[in-house]
């Protein structure tokens, strides 16, 4: 029971630095690659982290393949949401000043 909790947060702690990560990423560092905000962009990371973190997932004994699917999603989501926040304009830290 341990064990499985243990994984649990391990897995949405993974998924929550997964998805914050690559969204402030693509937010402030590929804002202007237009590459980075096509459709298919989401989809190549999700993938591209899914299989870096199967790696992980066969070395560390306590966390199996969801976590690796998890990470996945996450990143994808977040590369989707940062690149939705650069289309919108809605940007943190860009305001009209004093």
């Amino acid at each position: 029971m341990i064990f499985g909790t243990i994984a649990f947060l391990i897995a949405a702690v993974a998924s929550i630095f997964g998805y914050s990560a690559t969204k402030k990423f693509v937010r402030d560092r590929l804002r202007f690659v237009e590459g980075a905000h096509k459709i298919t962009t989401p989809i190549i990371a999700g993938i591209g982290a899914y299989l870096i973190a199967l790696i992980a997932v066969g070395l560390l004994p306590i966390v199996g393949i969801g976590t690796a699917i998890a990470f996945g999603v996450s990143v994808a989501l977040g590369a989707a949401a940062g690149s939705r926040e650069v289309k919108s304009g809605n940007l943190p830290y860009l305001s009209s000043g004093s």
